[in-house]
């Protein structure tokens, strides 16, 4: 299949372009795009009409004028690859300990991460975010769908086991969390190629881009994560590590200083 020829429209949940949502998943499907060079377009969609209730879905069209939908990032990502759409930038190269690693590492930062921030948006900051979020939404609706979705979080957050945790406890986490990505990154940085003029640098090392690792829209200048954006800031490396992303593949979004 001709990527080229393949018209990709990428559902992010809010309308517009040219900047990060506020959704980790849609950040991480539109840097894979980026980083396989494919052309898309983006549309606001809705959880409602996404196939199963999720967001980011997209919709791929086929030469033959037919299309499909499909949701889930990860089972978007693995889509792509399998229709040669995107090439599997993981699996090339990559020892079975190194493919082990990858996965480890995607798992801590989806499994793990992701809940310690739903946790900070969710419950810390649920006023700041149910406004953000449900923005569109009339205010006397937007109440009643606030709560819907809080109490839907909390109990996801309580069957996961982060809700379990006391708010001090979940800092700990966080403050563990972003200190390991960063020493990761500190590691992956003194070992950049010095052929990259740029000074790029990948968790893997070399040019072995990951499929999800913190990005700009994740945790930088957040008024929903204060805590999460703080912590980040500790760690230069990081910043660092999201301008690099931000400057090369997102050129023309909107920077979170400015957002």
């Amino acid at each position: 299949m001709n990527p080229e020829k393949v018209p990709i429209t990428l559902y992010r949940g809010f309308p517009g372009s040219g900047q990060y949502t506020w959704s980790p998943f849609v950040t991480k499907l539109e840097a894979r795009m980026r980083f396989a060079g494919v052309s898309y377009r983006t549309e606001a969609g809705s959880p409602r009409t996404a196939p199963r209730g999720k967001i980011p879905y997209v919709e791929i069209g086929a030469e033959d004028g037919s299309s499909r939908t499909i949701a889930d990032s990860t089972l978007i990502i693995k889509d792509l690859i399998d229709n040669e759409i995107f090439d599997d930038i993981n699996a090339a190269g990559l020892t079975p300990a190194e493919k082990t690693f990858d996965l480890g590492l995607r798992a801590l930062l989806e499994d793990r991460l992701y809940f310690v921030q739903s946790h900070e948006k969710w419950v810390e900051n649920y006023y700041t975010m149910r406004d953000h979020v449900l923005g569109s939404i009339p205010y006397p609706v937007r109440i009643l769908v606030g709560l819907v979705a809080y109490r839907k979080n909390v109990q996801t957050l309580q069957g996961q086991g982060t809700g379990r945790f006391s708010a001090d406890e979940i800092a700990a986490m966080r403050e563990e969390l972003w200190g390991s990505l960063g020493s990761l990154l500190l590691l992956a940085k003194a070992s950049r190629s010095e052929e990259d003029a740029d000074g790029m640098f990948w968790a893997l090392g070399g040019n072995r881009r990951p499929r999800r690792m913190p990005s700009a829209s994740d945790s930088l200048s957040r008024p929903w994560c204060p805590q999460n954006t703080k912590t980040v800031r500790d760690f230069p490396v990081l910043e660092e590590y999201a301008t690099k992303i931000h400057d090369r593949y997102f050129p023309e979004y909107t920077r979170w200083d400015d957002m």
